[in-house]
């Protein structure tokens, strides 16, 4: 049972929700200023999606590649969505993004004899959608050696407490005489393990909560990303674009013991190809980049493939690369499928596209500002313009550094350290209960999932996308009870926030009457000669005045 004792507020310069890449780069950021900050982290400190990132990082670092290379490709796969001045941000700040972490000690993979051509130190591999080698990556474990090099980083800064197993549940906006139009003074958070939720004061607060994709059944993410920033910050009064841009990873593994586990596209990358059960290849038929074509490209294929033949899975080939070859460049990889019964040197590997990024999120601007004042948003929750309608490979890690040290620095230069006389309100639980009825938050949470892949998935139609809607509409207002009624659990608060991200990607959806990119809409299938971004915005429902308990529904 959750304490009902008076709460004491924790106080902070910056809160940090998130402790993925970028909310550890922007701890570690701004910890060289003296400023006093707290990370939350709902799990482990580095259980996220960062962990199980496998390709690399892309950035401008070959003697032969050049920024007009990186930002043409990256516009490219956007398909006309991308902001140029985004994408132009982060390109052109990726060397440094990368030399940071070098220096901080990452141990990406070095060169051999064969890259003697590139002129660097370190070996690149090439993605889809990119026309250079520029992906460094540490063997086929890049995120886990980014995680866990910020990690130890983190926990051994003497400004940076950390609260693991604690789960972010309500920004605090409050307007005063200074801020009339509200400010965002902190933020309710909930201990997991001991059941009670608390008060954190900050002036500034970073959302780094990563994406939604846990609103599919088949996603390729853990279960940390179930949209938490993003519904937190709409119900803040922040608006979020681009939210029907899911994109699906081409390649899972199709496994009844790996539900979550990608195969990498640098195995594509390597000269991988796709293949039907009789053999033979099916991409060149859909685009002439065959497996080098972008992630949405690829993964509408598969799929069209799969509902062509009845057929379950198709088939990643990499057997003629050699086992030698396979065991130096993909070890991780190689090792899970040989634990899972699978030799990928001597025969294909079953696979599936699964719900992968989410490309739209909270709107910000090049410093990871967001609507509301104090609200920082950076990593996959954000919308920053970098990745249009569909995010080329090895684009996200990028945009975790850059951004994340553009927040920093303007956190640093804004130094905005303002002690507010505005009383913040406590947790207001005197009107709920325990739960017993916990099998409702189990069944909404199948029947979300189920319904978003069968309706708002890879190909979608206007009828499946109302007959989702219909759904989410019922769903919303079920949680909406429960939530006023019960003390909040981590469960309901994931449920909570992948209903209101789902509707946000459903009501997206159906604004755009085209097909681009990663949405494609049967009804709609030619793309429009303008691009146009999907912009939603809320209404704030009531206002949040000086010392009101709060517990906002």
């Amino acid at each position: 049972m959750q304490s009902t004792d008076p709460q004491v507020c924790k106080r902070f310069d910056v809160v940090v929700v998130g402790s993925g890449a970028a909310g550890l780069t922007l701890a570690l950021r701004l910890a060289r200023s003296g400023r006093r900050i707290a990370v939350i982290s709902k799990g482990a400190l580095a259980e996220g999606s960062t962990l199980y990132a496998q390709g690399g990082i892309s950035a401008v670092l070959d003697a032969g590649d050049s920024v007009e290379a990186h930002v043409a490709d990256t516009l490219a796969a956007g398909a006309g969505l991308c902001d140029e001045a985004a994408v132009r941000h982060t390109v052109s700040h990726s060397r440094e993004a990368i030399e940071w972490l070098i220096e901080r000690g990452v141990p990406f993979t070095r060169a051999d004899e064969s890259d003697a051509e590139s002129g660097y130190a370190y070996h690149l591999n090439r993605e889809g959608g990119h026309s250079h080698r520029r992906i460094i990556h540490a063997d086929d474990a890049t995120g886990r050696a980014v995680e866990t090099t910020l990690e130890g980083l983190t926990r051994a800064s003497e400004q940076i407490t950390i609260f693991e197993h604690h789960m972010a549940v309500e920004l605090i906006v409050m307007a005063d005489a200074y801020e009339p139009s509200g400010r965002c003074r902190g933020v309710y958070v909930l201990d997991i393990e001991a059941d009670t939720v608390h008060t954190f004061a900050a002036d500034q607060v970073v959302l780094a909560t990563g994406g939604a994709n846990l609103a599919y059944l088949y996603s390729s993410n853990p279960h940390a990303a179930s949209g938490d920033g993003i519904a937190m910050a709409w119900r803040a009064g922040a608006r979020v674009a681009n939210m029907e841009f899911m994109q699906f990873h081409p390649t899972c593994l199709y496994h009844p013991k790996a539900h979550s586990f990608l195969i990498s596209e640098a195995l594509r990358g390597e000269g991988a190809v796709l293949r039907l059960a009789d053999g033979s290849r099916f991409m060149p038929r859909h685009d002439e980049r065959a497996e080098l074509a972008p992630r949405d490209v690829v993964a509408r294929a598969i799929d069209a493939e799969m509902k062509r033949t009845g057929q379950p899975h198709v088939w990643l080939d990499i057997t003629h690369a050699g086992k030698a070859f396979i065991e130096k460049h993909f070890p991780a990889i190689n090792a899970r499928c040989l634990e899972l019964g699978l030799d990928m040197s001597v025969e294909p590997l079953p696979v599936v596209p699964a719900a992968h990024y989410t490309c739209g999120g909270v709107i910000t601007d090049l410093a990871g500002r967001t609507d509301i004042a104090g609200v920082y948003a950076i990593g996959e929750c954000a919308f920053t313009g970098l990745h249009g309608a569909n995010r080329m490979a090895s684009n996200s890690l990028l945009e975790c550094i850059v951004y994340a040290s553009s927040a920093a620095a303007d956190i640093e230069a804004r130094n905005d350290r303002v002690e507010s006389a505005v009383a913040l309100p406590a947790w207001d639980e005197s009107r709920v209960t325990d739960s017993d009825e916990e099998v409702v938050v189990a069944h909404n949470w199948q029947e979300l999932r189920r319904f978003m892949w069968d309706y708002v998935g890879i190909v979608r139609t206007t009828k499946r996308l109302e007959r989702a809607l219909h759904r989410i509409e019922l769903l919303r207002r079920e949680i909406h009870d429960y939530y006023g009624s019960f003390r909040v659990t981590p469960g309901l608060l994931e449920l909570r926030n992948l209903a209101q991200v789902a509707e946000l990607i459903i009501r997206s959806a159906l604004d755009r009457r085209e097909s681009r990119g990663l949405h494609f809409i049967s009804d709609f299938p030619h793309t429009l000669p303008r691009a146009m971004h999907t912009v939603l915005s809320p209404e704030r429902s009531r206002e949040i005045g000086p010392g009101v308990a709060y517990r906002p529904l």
